[in-house]
């Protein structure tokens, strides 16, 4: 993985922790890697800053024992990820070290792994023809990838147009292997194998143009699905306290989105949620397609014993993943956990960079980097018609739960989509513990889904969404006054409202993730749940005492949930809708 090709040297000229200035003897580049030569070991570092011949370089490594005078070598290459066959089903470091094929509890400093299986040979199938005029990103030939067809494309660092000379016809290789050979505008010939690399923090643009979101990107999570939806390419956050659920829910939108790729970036280092990622994840069965989650999934982590500065490599890392994929026209999920930690080793390297700090030292332009990095997802339009797309959600973990502080609000003015958990609610097992009227889609205002929904899901949908929103304002207004005054303060139509909220509550905004009906709920059957409980909520009731209020409703809300519990349509289902309409009939007004 190391660049032997230096372009110039230089000198270790001062150390602060992992920020190490260097005193260069030839012309640097902003964000090329470089490795410093100490006890036998090649540490690689990131320039940050330059300075005329002075380089500030951020290192993924302990800095421990370096000194004044240690050598540097500069590659005059970004950090790049190795793209190719054998991504899924792997846990990478932010480097994208292989940590299956490390040894020991903890990485040594200098140790490295290729990503890919330079052993392997994979079943090869043509796509494009001798002949063929292609561009970069363009197909030229497929192989299984745990039953993902992987597309072989033209390297993304090719520039211009090539004509196709020949293609290797269907068979075994290695990534190495010659699959293709091009002809440049130059009349020049040009190999293409399997594997190609490219730079994390430039976006990977294959294709012909980014296209609005407007489709529904399904989660099987009613309280995003419907009151808060994520379309497909879309952007997400999902900021929270300590024990409001940010894990679980994550683990339920890889294992039930429509998604054919998942890219994980645990960039949190937050222990026992990276450690359940690494042991439930091989065990969870993919409902899409009975194989295990693994066989579609990549993670990149950020491994404890690495500096902070490892934290930005994983995210960049983990959305050059993402893209490759979407440009072989694949749905892809990324999710990152957790932002805020990015962010700390971002505020970090600003300090010690002596940066004019921002809202609680943060660097000035914290916006802007998160900005940059949120507007890389996307859906895409390749040059052969077919789309593809990164969703990405990210997770924010604001200490003490305050969502004021600057990287919430940062990117909140960035995502189109703002699932806030509540503490309240995850006290109360209220899951998923989003917040139905804190949280957020922007989405529901663009008119291409507005068409969208018209067409695929129902006319007055949105309408419908609406009135339910209402209604829970309506019910926590009521809440609070009951609260003040008591129950017996108030007239019996302001509990009939709060239940009625509450009903909306129990039976959709909650799922039980434990039931295998209930826990992944179709957007078809989201529909009929959201009109049966509106038009409930819509209905009027007559009640002489407040108490026969609650009485009914807990009635409802049980029979409601014993629905949630069967399977779609069945006998089950319609016993249970004929009990519930004779239990709404002994209240309704005629």
């Amino acid at each position: 993985m190391e660049n032997n090709n230096y372009t110039c040297t230089g000198e270790i000229t001062s150390i602060i922790a992992n920020l190490v200035m260097v005193k260069a003897n030839g012309s640097l580049k902003q964000n090329e890697i470089c490795y410093f030569d100490h006890e036998g070991q090649k540490i690689m570092g990131e320039v940050i800053k330059t300075d005329g011949n002075n380089a500030y370089i951020q290192v993924f490594e302990s800095t421990r024992r370096f000194k004044v005078g240690t050598k540097a070598l500069f590659t005059g290459v970004m950090l790049e990820a190795y793209l190719g066959p054998g991504l899924l089903a792997k846990n990478f470091d932010g480097l994208q070290n292989d940590l299956d094929k490390m040894e020991g509890v903890f990485l040594k400093r200098g140790e490295r792994s290729f990503p890919l299986e330079n052993d392997k040979e994979w079943a090869f199938k043509p796509i494009a023809r001798a002949g063929d005029l292609v561009y970069a990103g363009d197909w030229l030939g497929e192989v299984d990838e745990m039953g993902i067809p992987h597309k072989i494309m033209v390297p993304f660092k090719f520039k211009g147009k090539y004509i196709v000379v020949e293609v290797m016809p269907a068979g075994n290789y290695y990534i190495n292997d010659t699959i293709a050979v091009l002809k440049n505008e130059k009349g020049e010939n040009v190999n293409a194998t399997m594997v190609q690399t490219w730079p994390v923090k430039i976006p990977i643009k294959s294709y012909v143009d980014k296209i609005r979101p407007s489709e529904l990107f399904e989660t099987g999570v009613r309280v995003i699905d419907t009151l808060n939806p994520i379309l497909e390419g879309g952007t997400g956050f999902i900021p929270g306290p300590f024990g409001s659920g940010k894990t679980v829910l994550q683990h339920a939108l890889a294992k039930q989105a429509v998604a054919e790729i998942v890219i994980i970036a645990a960039c949190g280092e937050r222990a026992n949620e990276v450690v359940e990622i690494f042991t439930e994840f091989p065990e969870l069965e993919d409902p899409r397609t009975g194989r295990k989650l693994t066989e579609r999934t990549s993670i990149i982590a950020n491994t404890s014993n690495m500096p902070v500065a490892a934290r930005e490599a994983s995210v960049y890392t983990a959305m050059t993943i993402a893209e490759y994929y979407r440009a072989m026209g694949l749905r892809t999920l990324l999710l990152a956990d957790s932002t805020s930690r990015w962010a700390q080793a971002l505020r970090e390297m600003s300090n010690r960079l002596e940066e004019l700090p921002g809202p609680d030292a943060y660097p000035m332009d914290l916006q802007a980097i998160i900005s940059n990095y949120y507007s890389r997802a996307g859906q895409v339009l390749m040059r052969n018609g077919k789309k593809g797309s990164v969703t990405f959600i990210g997770t924010v973990s604001p200490a003490g739960g305050n969502l004021l502080e600057p990287v919430t609000e940062a990117t909140k003015k960035v995502a189109r989509c703002f699932f806030a958990l509540s503490q309240e609610r995850a006290d109360s097992k209220r899951y998923p513990a989003i917040d139905p009227l804190d949280s957020y889609s922007k989405y529901l205002e663009y008119p291409e889904f507005a068409e969208y929904s018209k067409k695929n899901i129902g006319e007055e949908w949105i309408e419908e969404i609406n009135f339910a929103r209402g209604a829970l304002t309506r019910g926590r207004e009521v809440y609070e006054q009951i609260n003040i005054l008591g129950d017996d303060g108030v007239p019996v139509d302001y509990h009939v409202m709060f239940w009625k909220s509450e009903l909306i509550d129990f039976v959709f905004l909650q799922q039980n993730a434990f039931d295998e009906i209930d826990a992944n709920t179709s957007v078809e059957r989201q529909k009929y749940m959201l009109e049966m409980v509106n038009k409930i909520v819509k209905s009027g009731f007559t009640f002489e005492k407040f108490e026969e209020v609650g009485d009914f409703f807990k009635r409802v809300i049980y029979i409601i949930q014993q629905i949630n519990y069967s399977e779609y349509q069945s006998e089950k289902f319609h016993r249970l809708e004929t009990e519930l309409q004779q239990v709404i009939n002994q209240k309704v007004n005629a």
